[in-house]
């Protein structure tokens, strides 16, 4: 503390006042002396490093990373966190260097604020890019020390304190950007503390108008509830007493924005929240939790379907409570929180209690393990998904309103509100929900896009060789599942493109008297290298993505240094079985049938689309032969194809169910119907049908003319 103390003596009268002591004074109540003394060089080399710049508001620049680490103070971190805070803007605003840094403070302390800056230098095109990359960047940053979060939120936090001196559009944008993504990552991370400060002050900032209001009413109910509250603490303080329970009876602040958001979410009026009483009991130990529930369960009535477990089952971010809510003196609702000590300050800290256990020599804590879980899920999210992408998915997490579901063990999953049977699969394990085909809810077999409900077991059925079903991320609710999804469905589509591609080359290579086997790997190697690709197989894909076209890749194989505006003229059809996968789509506008005279046009990004050669959009494409290839049915095909027709009935009851009947018979799925009314007598039902080839189209067309009802039956023309 010498050093700290002369520094201290050293700094002029007006210079005391940039907060200093404030901060010295948090820090010595929890680091040993020699960190304090770090802590106060850290502040000397930073407003070195600052002197002369000001802040928007006038204030000498160093005030604001003061401000951060007296704000990280407060929550206990440890000294090299401090330290960063004090040194977060020095790599961005003055051109320090991160090894000057390094040699200083420490490797530990560079690595922070080196995090804090990258964050800090993205500039991107628009606003939802930015809100998006900066969220991944923020992601990437706290999975290899959450300390770099941490220092950003009490940034934003100061910022936030100090925002009145900015432009009002900006301070609109900034607050907006508070309450989507900061507010929601301190509460992910249980620190209540910043979180409730930073949804009020993002309230306040974007909507200054209703922030007012809301806060007049707030103050007037004040005034008569006090002695309301008097009584009530009272009450319960008298009951613990007598029930030798040592324990600390607190009045809840109502919080603007959580009234906000309850009466936008829940329909209510300011007078139905603002009538709702809140109480605090912290206590010793768990046991004394319960016994503290039993007793004001016995003092007021509990409501039924109010109480709420968070001990035995904690919430995502750790946090743990007992919740009921009472019937008090005129039954006015009371919400009462049981909790120890130390469920208290993980309550308000969250992770940041992670330091104030390894400060104190205590064991890991919770909150740091839960984030952890989390910040895992979320790097497997990260490495599947864009950024907008990614910020979509993970906003569900950010915005936790849980159910929570058993396994047939007995194991508690814990699920976002909404979430499916697919979801449940997903969270077990990346595997079973890719091969999961049915779900049992509390034995009963159920649909798998079932929405769960709280306290019920799941089994998930699997089988070997299923896949996901696309249709499941119009479903799914968590990130993990539609990214799982999506991640599966990619690589399906890259090894289906790769195989088509792979076709579609030695296809071409026919025509100019090749084959990739005559070419050979030497040849093949070359070609790549050539063409500026990574590798054979990222050729292949590219090919049957429609990405490059086969009969240029095949001349340029071939004749090396060739020019590559030559396209060989095809005389042999490329086979279609039906098998391709999404790397071979059927075109909407003349469904082409087994049996069509057929021809497949490359579209980049979408591989081959098969068009009927009589279809009346092709004259669009005619313009581009190269993207031409001869395709034809294979003899072996087996599988169903979507047709249109149109059936033009008399208007008589049940013509509609008589029609589906007789398509039916004739085992033929019904995808969707419409229906037109020509005029009084007559009107046209239009059906799309899953047909096996035109053969089977044509038994069902003559069926349905051999019909009394039916005037005409016939295929869409092209």
């Amino acid at each position: 503390m010498d050093y700290a103390a002369s520094f201290l003596a050293r700094l002029p009268r007006g210079k005391r006042s940039l907060g200093l002591n404030k901060l010295v004074s948090r820090i010595e109540t929890y680091l040993p002396d020699e960190q304090v003394t770090k802590v106060v060089e850290a502040y000397e080399f930073g407003a070195r490093a600052h002197e002369g710049q000001k802040r928007h508001s006038g204030e000498p620049y160093i005030t604001h990373p003061v401000a951060v680490a007296t704000i990280l103070a407060d929550l206990h971190l440890d000294s090299p966190t401090i330290i960063a805070a004090l040194l977060h803007d020095v790599i961005e605003d003055t051109g320090t260097g991160k090894g000057e840094i390094s040699t200083l403070f420490g490797e530990e302390v560079a690595n922070i604020v080196d995090g804090v800056s990258k964050l800090d230098q993205l500039r991107f095109s628009n606003r939802e890019e930015a809100q998006a990359e900066s969220f991944r960047k923020m992601v990437l940053a706290m999975a290899e020390d959450i300390r770099v979060i941490l220092v950003k939120l009490a940034d934003r936090t100061h910022n936030m304190q100090t925002l009145g001196v900015l432009p009002p559009a900006k301070r609109r944008r900034i607050a907006r950007e508070t309450l989507e993504i900061y507010a929601p990552i301190a509460n992910r991370l249980g620190i209540n503390s910043m979180r409730l400060e930073l949804e009020e002050l993002g309230f306040k900032h974007l909507h200054p108008r209703r922030y007012r209001v809301l806060e007049r009413a707030l103050r007037r109910a004040k005034g008569s509830q006090r002695q309301f509250l008097r009584r009530i603490t009272g009450r319960f303080e008298n009951t613990l007493a007598t029930a030798n329970i040592e324990a600390r009876v607190e009045s809840r602040e109502k919080h603007l924005y959580s009234i906000y958001r309850k009466m936008q979410t829940k329909g209510r009026s300011l007078a139905e929240i603002v009538d709702v009483f809140g109480f605090r009991i912290v206590v010793s130990d768990v046991d004394d939790c319960y016994r503290v529930l039993g007793l004001v369960h016995h003092l007021y009535k509990p409501m039924p379907g109010r109480f709420k477990d968070y001990i035995a089952i904690p919430r995502v971010n750790g946090y743990q409570s007992l919740h009921t809510t009472l019937f008090g003196p005129k039954s006015m609702p009371i919400e009462v929180q049981i909790r120890t000590d130390d469920m208290n300050r993980v309550a308000e800290s969250g992770i940041a209690a992670h330091w104030q256990y390894k400060i104190g020599g205590r064991a890991d804590a919770a909150p740091h393990t839960r984030a952890r879980e989390w910040l895992k899920s979320l790097m497997e999210i990260e490495e599947n998904d864009n950024s907008e992408e990614f910020l979509e998915s993970v906003k569900v997490d950010l915005f936790p309103d849980k159910v929570y579901v058993f396994t047939p063990n007995g194991d508690i999953k814990r699920l976002p509100k909404g979430a499916t049977c697919v979801d449940f699969a997903y969270a077990v394990h990346t595997g079973v929900g890719n091969r999961c085909v049915a779900a049992k809810v509390d034995r009963r077999l159920v649909p798998l896009r079932t929405q769960l409900r709280n306290g019920q077991t799941v089994e998930v059925i699997t089988a070997r060789g299923a896949t996901p079903n696309p249709s499941w991320v119009n479903f799914v609710v968590t990130a993990k599942a539609r990214t799982a999804i999506r991640q599966f469905l990619k690589t399906m589509r890259r090894t289906e493109a790769e195989e088509l591609g792979r076709r579609l080359l030695d296809h071409a290579l026919a025509e100019v008297q090749s084959s990739i086997r005559k070419l050979g790997k030497k040849r093949l190697q070359e070609l790549v290298g050539e063409l500026g690709v990574d590798s054979l197989n990222t050729l292949y894909v590219q090919i049957g993505l429609g990405e490059r076209l086969a009969p240029l890749v095949a001349k340029r194989a071939a004749v090396p240094g060739k020019e590559q505006g030559f396209v060989a003229e095809s005389e042999t059809p490329l086979d279609i079985v039906g098998t391709e996968g999404m790397v071979v789509s059927y075109a909407r506008c003349c469904y082409p049938l087994p049996g069509d005279p057929i021809i497949g046009y490359l579209s980049a990004g979408r591989g081959i689309v098969v068009h009927r050669d009589d279809c009346g959009n092709l004259a669009q494409y005619r313009k581009q032969p190269e993207k031409w290839i001869p395709v034809d049915w294979s003899e072996s095909i087996d599988r169903t194809f979507t047709v249109e027709i149109r059936v033009e009935v008399i208007n008589r009851v049940g013509v509609l169910a008589a029609v589906t009947s007789n398509i039916s018979d004739l085992q033929t799925n019904i995808e969707s119907v419409s229906i037109s009314e020509r005029d009084g007598d007559s009107s046209t039902l239009t059906f799309l049908l899953h047909v096996k080839s035109r053969h089977h189209l044509g038994k069902i067309l003559r069926s349905l003319m051999s019909m009394p009802e039916v005037l005409h039956a016939s295929r869409k023309t092209a």
